[in-house]
């Protein structure tokens, strides 16, 4: 059975990422200074603007 034409992927997502992981925004913040992980909750993170 083969793979019909349009379900194939070229690899990697192509176009710009207009969501970041929790894992990523936990870091920008980090970096910003706006993230203890001591005392802050890794649930309702503030918004964080995508660079890449």
């Amino acid at each position: 059975m083969s793979l019909d034409r349009s379900l194939k992927t070229s690899g990697n997502l192509k176009g710009k990422r207009n969501v970041m992981t929790r894992a990523e925004r936990i870091d920008v913040l980090k970096g910003d200074k706006k993230f203890d992980p001591k005392k802050d909750s890794a649930l309702g993170l503030r918004k964080t603007r995508v660079t890449e």
